[in-house]
C-alpha cells in the first residue's frame, strides 16, 4: 500500500513540473513571432525611406535640369537613360527621346553639372550618346571665362578612364588645379560657355611644349539618370570674301 501511495504522489506531480517548461516554450514562441513581426517592419521603413532618398535625388536633379532650361537660350528636351553601354566607364547611353521630340545628330546632351557628350544615333523614340570620356569625343575648351582666358585647346575622352584629357594649351599660360574648363563653341557641337569640369591635374609645359590637362567632368557620367538634350545646331560659318568669289577662267584660255 505504501508503495502505491509513493507511485500515486509520484504522477500527480509531474503535470506541475512540466508546467514552466510549457510557458517558457509558449514565450519563446511569441518573442520569436514578434521580432519577426519587428523585422518586418524595419524592412518596410528601410525601403520607405530608401524610396524617400531617390525621390528626393530624382526631384534635385529634375530641379537642375529645370534650372538649366531656364537660364539656357537654347530650347531642350529632358530624357530618362534606359540603358547603357557594357564597358567600364558607360561610354554611351541610351534615352527615352528621339527625333519625335525634335532631336537631331550631334546635338549636345547636358545635365545640370555639365556637358555629358553628343547624340550620334537616333530613332523616333530614342538616341544614343557618345559621353564625352569616350575616346572619340572631343570639344573645344577654355581653361577660365571666355572672355579672360587665352587658355585655348581641345577636351578628348580617355576610354579607360572617367577623366577627360586637354590638349593644345600653350605651357606658357597659367593653369592651376581646380579651374574652371568651359566650351568655347568652335567645334560646331557643343555652343561656348558650358561646363565641362574642373582641372585635377597638371603636368606643366614649355615655351614650345602644350601643358598636359586632366579633367573630372562636372556632370556624373556614372550616375546619370535624366539628361537634357540642348536643340542646338551651330550657326552656319559666313565665307570669307576670297571663297565668295565666283570661278574665273585664267587669262590665255
Amino acid at each position: 500500500m505504501q508503495a502505491c501511495g509513493c507511485f500515486s504522489k509520484s504522477s500527480h506531480t509531474s503535470p506541475t513540473r512540466k508546467r514552466p517548461l510549457i510557458s517558457q516554450i509558449v514565450n519563446f514562441r511569441k518573442t520569436a513571432a514578434e521580432n519577426e513581426k519587428l523585422k518586418q517592419q524595419l524592412s518596410q521603413t528601410e525601403l520607405e525611406l530608401r524610396n524617400a532618398r531617390q525621390a528626393a535625388e530624382e526631384n534635385e536633379r529634375l530641379k537642375a535640369l529645370l534650372n538649366l532650361k531656364e537660364q539656357s537660350t537654347y530650347q531642350s528636351v529632358v530624357g530618362r537613360v534606359i540603358a547603357r553601354d557594357s564597358s567600364v566607364w558607360f561610354n554611351t547611353i541610351t534615352i527615352n527621346r528621339g527625333s519625335a521630340s525634335g532631336i537631331g545628330l550631334n546635338m549636345p546632351v547636358v545635365t545640370g553639372g555639365g556637358i555629358v557628350g553628343r547624340v550620334v544615333a537616333v530613332s523616333p523614340w530614342t538616341a544614343q550618346v557618345m559621353m564625352i570620356t569616350d575616346e572619340k569625343a572631343a570639344a573645344g575648351a577654355i581653361v577660365g571665362q571666355l572672355s579672360g582666358s587665352s587658355a585655348l585647346g581641345s577636351v578628348r575622352g580617355l576610354g579607360e578612364s572617367d577623366l577627360i584629357e586637354m590638349k593644345y594649351v600653350s605651357g606658357l599660360q597659367t593653369v592651376q588645379v581646380g579651374d574652371a574648363v568651359l566650351t568655347t563653341g568652335q567645334d560646331g557641337i557643343y555652343p561656348p560657355g558650358l561646363n565641362v569640369g574642373n582641372v585635377v591635374e597638371v603636368k606643366p609645359g614649355t615655351a614650345t611644349q602644350a601643358h598636359q590637362i586632366f579633367i573630372q567632368p562636372g556632370a556624373q557620367l556614372d550616375h546619370l539618370e535624366e539628361v537634357a538634350v540642348l536643340l542646338y545646331r551651330a550657326p552656319q560659318r559666313t565665307p570669307t570674301p576670297q571663297e565668295t568669289l565666283p570661278n574665273v577662267e585664267k587669262s590665255g584660255k
